[in-house]
């Protein structure tokens, strides 16, 4: 038990720790102006985060779902519509498709980068067909160049889920401006998190950006008037206002998981271990996941455990195999790579504030790995 380390899978506390008169002087303003949804903040934070991400509108919402959805939404996407999706990603996703109305159709993953294979998607396309979802997975964006030469070949619309993106590029642009329009999640394990429950949409679309709003906020355009059969999905003025403290800082946060996983790249070299994709000039990765693979997973998972280190399975049972969406009668095998990758991933460490010193411990202990009957 001497070699046990003790490091989480994940803390914010580091970075917290870091900005916490930032973080008062924030929930003092907020609790001065007594201003609580739809005020300052969000104003300021939409605006802020635009000019971040590179477009020209920017509207807060509750989460990360309601992003997706109110996007679909104002689309008109709707009942017997489909939107073609990765198998290999969080279920929110998909969700979002099916609370417009509409029929999620999913679409295997490349098995090198975790994101949607661009090669599979026309087979996917029918008459029924109206979007494509790319989601930036663990925060390495989809090639986005050969999406929208589908897209375009067929009419369709494509949609950003740069939920685990943000500060990510391809080819030098952000995520979040590659597409009609993007959904981002605030969650607090996010590269860019909250203190709670958020989200937000960016496009470069002045009128879908209003529609979103309107949709967000009961459907109304004004106070009382009512265009649309809307929801309540409105980014609360704390939550944005801690956020305009914390985008201040993410680029800094970001280069740190870059370093984390420049050393986990470099350093190890058990050859049971399937390492993730390096960030290249065409493709910013932000690490806001470390995935490996192992075809021991559990019995990896097990190990890691044992030593103290924390981990988790990003994403156990794919999407297609969740019970939510049997009634799509999509058959165990149906989608091969989204089911090797659930087999076979774990996430691993990989936070702002982690030293070379923890980083150094998970490198030994995972190239020490041998799978044994004890797991």
């Amino acid at each position: 038990m001497g070699d046990k380390v003790e490091i989480p899978f994940s803390t914010v506390k580091p970075m917290h720790d870091e900005i916490r008169e930032e973080l008062d002087e924030a929930y003092d303003r907020v609790m001065e102006n007594a201003w609580f949804i739809q005020g300052k903040e969000c104003e300021a934070f939409e605006r802020e985060y635009a000019e971040y991400i590179g477009t020209d509108y920017c509207v807060g919402v509750a989460t990360g779902l309601d992003a997706i959805y109110l996007i679909l939404k104002a689309m008109g996407i709707k009942a017997g519509d489909e939107v073609i999706v990765p198998s290999n990603t969080f279920i929110a996703t998909a969700l979002a498709v099916s609370y417009a109305g509409a029929t999620p159709v999913f679409a295997d993953p490349e098995i090198s980068t975790y994101n949607i294979d661009v090669n599979l998607i026309e087979k996917k396309i029918t008459k029924h067909t109206k979007a494509i979802i790319a989601v930036h997975l663990q925060g390495r964006t989809s090639d986005m160049d050969r999406i929208h030469e589908i897209a375009q070949s067929y009419g369709l619309k494509v949609i950003e889920d740069a939920a685990q993106a943000h500060g990510s590029k391809y080819k030098g642009r952000m995520a979040g401006s590659l597409s009609d329009a993007a959904a981002f999640s605030f969650y607090p394990g996010k590269n860019l998190g909250a203190l709670g429950d958020g989200g937000c949409i960016t496009t470069n679309d002045k009128a879908l950006a209003n529609q979103i709003r309107a949709l967000g906020n009961y459907g109304s355009d004004y106070k009382y008037h009512h265009i649309y059969k809307g929801t309540n999905s409105r980014l609360d003025e704390m939550q944005a206002a801690f956020l305009r403290v914390k985008l201040r800082h993410l680029d800094r946060w970001n280069k740190d998981r870059q370093r984390i996983a420049k050393s986990y790249l470099s350093e190890i070299k058990n050859p049971s271990i399937i390492l993730p994709p390096d960030t290249t000039e065409e493709y910013e990765h932000v690490y806001h996941l470390f995935v490996i693979r192992c075809q021991k997973r559990d019995a990896l998972e097990a190990y890691l455990r044992d030593k103290g280190i924390g981990t988790v399975k990003h994403y156990p049972i794919p999407m297609h195999m969740q019970q939510a969406y049997v009634d799509l009668n999509i058959k165990k095998g149906d989608l091969p790579i989204a089911e090797e990758i659930s087999r076979t991933v774990l996430s691993i460490p990989i936070y702002y504030g982690m030293t070379e010193k923890m980083v150094k411990n998970i490198v030994k202990i995972i190239n020490e790995f041998e799978y044994t009957d004890i797991y």
